[in-house]
Order: structure tokens, then sequence, then C-alpha cells
């Protein structure tokens, strides 16, 4: 499956075709990898990730639980939660509302949440200073292709302050653009197994 060019009209609706098609093609394409691959890419890619929380260390660091392929940072983020980072799950409380933070830990019970992402069995909301947004797929201005929700979005215009916002995902997910609408938030890095870019 190959991604086609993104639409030069402009209009939302012809945007979201276009997003829905090339979301379908991104991920497919990184569930054909093998996973010794998928995991050695998604290891550099934390290496990467932690030089950019060590250069500017967070409070509260927002992670996610992987699916359908993307890269795994509960590892990394186990080593932040025992240097006395504060973890935290996103949870979908209200459909089409921003995300709760729920702290998490290694080893807590979890329960399935929306769509069966597994999600801490106690709320305990915290407020993160720094939020990770897996990428489906991402342009080179800093805009992050997601899963089609908008939760992430809606979640980081909402919020007072704002957090830092890392996208992570695979080099190879770059588009030329991803037609960024005015409800799409850029994010302020984006790393992959091969940079670390700053917004």
């Amino acid at each position: 499956m190959s991604i086609e060019s993104a639409p030069l009209t402009g209009s939302w609706d012809d945007v979201r075709q276009w997003r829905k098609k090339t979301r379908e093609v991104l991920i497919a394409r990184r569930l054909s990898w093998e996973p010794r691959l998928r995991r050695e890419r998604g290891r550099r890619a934390c290496e990467r990730l932690r030089q950019a929380i060590d250069a500017r260390p967070c409070r509260v660091l927002a992670i996610y639980w992987p699916i359908r392929g993307e890269i795994d940072v509960r590892p990394l983020a186990a080593e932040l939660a025992a240097s006395g980072c504060t973890i935290a799950m996103p949870v979908i409380a209200a459909k089409f509302s921003p995300l709760e933070f729920w702290r998490w830990q290694p080893g807590m019970r979890m329960q399935p949440g929306h769509w069966g992402i597994p999600v801490p069995a106690e709320c305990e909301r915290v407020t993160p200073d720094t939020v990770l947004a897996p990428l489906v797929g991402f342009d080179a201005a800093g805009f992050r292709l997601g899963y089609g929700g908008g939760y992430f979005d809606r979640t980081l215009a909402a919020a007072q302050p704002r957090p830092r916002a890392i996208g992570i995902g695979y080099a190879e997910t770059e588009l030329p653009t991803i037609c960024p609408q005015p409800h799409d938030i850029r994010m302020d890095a984006i790393v992959t197994e091969e940079s670390l870019r700053l917004f």
C-alpha cells in the first residue's frame, strides 16, 4: 500500500479522508515489520527520548500504553519513576472531552479503558508538565497524525499551563505534510530512532 499525495483543496472533508487512508497505511506498515526490528527501532527512539527528558527534566510525565506497534516507553518510564518522577497514563473519562491523567507505576493493577486500552484501576489524577504522544505519522513542521479522535489536541488546547508535548514514533512515518488544521497542535519536540527535533 502506498500513501497518496495530500489533497490540494485544503477542505476538511478531503483532508479527513486523506488522513484516514494515510493512517491505515502507516499502521499496516509498522505492523508488518519483524517484532525484533520494531523493538530495536523503539529502543533507539527511547534513547533519544531520554536525552530530551534529561535536557529538561519533568516532575510529572504522562506516557501511554502501547498499542498497534507503537513504541513502548514503559521501561524508560519505570526508570524515571524509580528516580522520583511521577508517571501518569491518559484516561478518556468522557467522550470528546480532554483526557484525564491518572498516576501509574510499574506493576500496578490495570483495567480496560476506552477501546480496551489498559488504564490504572485506581483513579489518582495528576497534572503532567510533559506529555508523550504516540505518532502514527508526523511532518517536518512538528504536527502529529494520531488516530483521529482528537483527544491529544483537545487536551493540549485546554490545558493551563500547557504541558510540553513530545511526539514519539518511527522515522519512516514522516510525511511531507499532515495538512494541519486550526485545531491541530504542534508538538514541542518529535523523537524518532533517527532524530530529536525541537520546535
